[in-house]
């Protein structure tokens, strides 16, 4: 299982990380220590917190260290894979990034060949010809 530290999971939350920081100091995400003493969030339990955050008030704020990125597509949404449903040929990908969900369908192959389960970082890339906007 993959597990994240306190800067690596409020990057993928979309806080500061001292505001990652307070969250696991006040207990609202579990932690261990590795063996520098860093403390790490199992990658499981750092879904369902996004998941939490992202239904709640929203996480806010942007994250800065993003590696380069090569690519045409330039919405990138990096967050935490949240739940995965396969099929015998086609997938369903959730992802939380920040306060926003995310869903693709894909191939079930390309999952795999990706390895996306709960709990792995990933980017969701969002490339379109149109986009629909509504009125609340």
């Amino acid at each position: 299982m993959q597990s994240y530290t306190i800067g690596q999971a409020a990057r993928l939350l979309g806080v500061s990380p001292d505001t990652a920081r307070r969250w696991a100091d006040a207990g609202r995400v579990a932690t261990h220590r590795d063996e520098g003493g860093r403390r790490l969030i199992d990658g499981r339990d750092l879904a369902a917190f996004a998941v939490e955050v992202g239904q709640g008030a929203g996480a806010g704020g942007g994250g800065g260290d993003e590696e380069a990125s090569y690519t045409s597509a330039r919405n990138a949404f990096p967050g935490i894979v949240t739940a995965v449903k396969l099929g015998d040929v086609a997938a369903q990908v959730e992802i939380q990034a920040g306060p926003h969900r995310l869903v693709s369908l894909l191939t079930r192959e390309a999952v795999e060949e990706l390895g996306l389960e709960v709990g792995v970082e990933a980017t969701a890339r969002v490339k379109s010809t149109s986009v629909h906007i509504d009125r609340a």
